[in-house]
Parts: C-alpha cells; sequence; structure tokens
C-alpha cells in the first residue's frame, strides 16, 4: 500500500472540484539500476472515485504518467461536509484508499 494521498474538494455552486495527489514512483519497466538490470514495471492501472456511493471518476493509467501522479476533476451535486473517497489499483495489485469532506 502506498503513502497517504492528499486529497481536497471545494465547492462552488453545485459544482464540485477535486485535486488529488498520489504518492507512488510509478516505474515504467524500461529504467536500468545502477547495476544495469531493468526495473520492474509497477505504476497505478486502474482509480476510482466515489461521492455518496456514486461513482464520479473512473480512470485508466499506463507506465507513461509521471511519479507522484496530479489529477484535478469536477462532478456536480455534491454539498459541503460530503465525503469524496478516492481508490487506486497498481500493477502489482496493491491498493490504496482515501477520503477526504467536501470544503
Amino acid at each position: 500500500m502506498g503513502d497517504p494521498m492528499r486529497i481536497r474538494a471545494t465547492v462552488a455552486g453545485d459544482v464540485v472540484e477535486v485535486k488529488v495527489l498520489m504518492r507512488h514512483d510509478m516505474e515504467t519497466g524500461q529504467r536500468k539500476d545502477l547495476e544495469g538490470k531493468v526495473v520492474p514495471a509497477h505504476f497505478i492501472k486502474n482509480l476510482q472515485a466515489k461521492w455518496k456511493d456514486k461513482l464520479v471518476l473512473d480512470a485508466q493509467f499506463g507506465p507513461s504518467v509521471s511519479k507522484d501522479p496530479f489529477l484535478s476533476f469536477k462532478f456536480k451535486g455534491g454539498v459541503k461536509g460530503d465525503k469524496v473517497s478516492v481508490t487506486w489499483t497498481d500493477s502489482k495489485g496493491d491498493q490504496r484508499s482515501d477520503e477526504a469532506a467536501i470544503a
């Protein structure tokens, strides 16, 4: 499991903007270590965001996404105090889930 995500969710009118910073090395499988051995691929493959158990974002990532990815997205309907949860799964099957209240 990776380090905790930083999630910020704010509402303006009826639109919620969510910003997520994920801590993950995002190895492509093409880099070599100091001994010349290939570093195995290890990257976030899937990410889902939910609000009130409703899926508001379903994304697929690949090895070309940079280390510690940042993601921003918007959805309608949330109000202050509602929880937004974000879950990712990586290429090794590791998973991380975190949540934040809408401010």
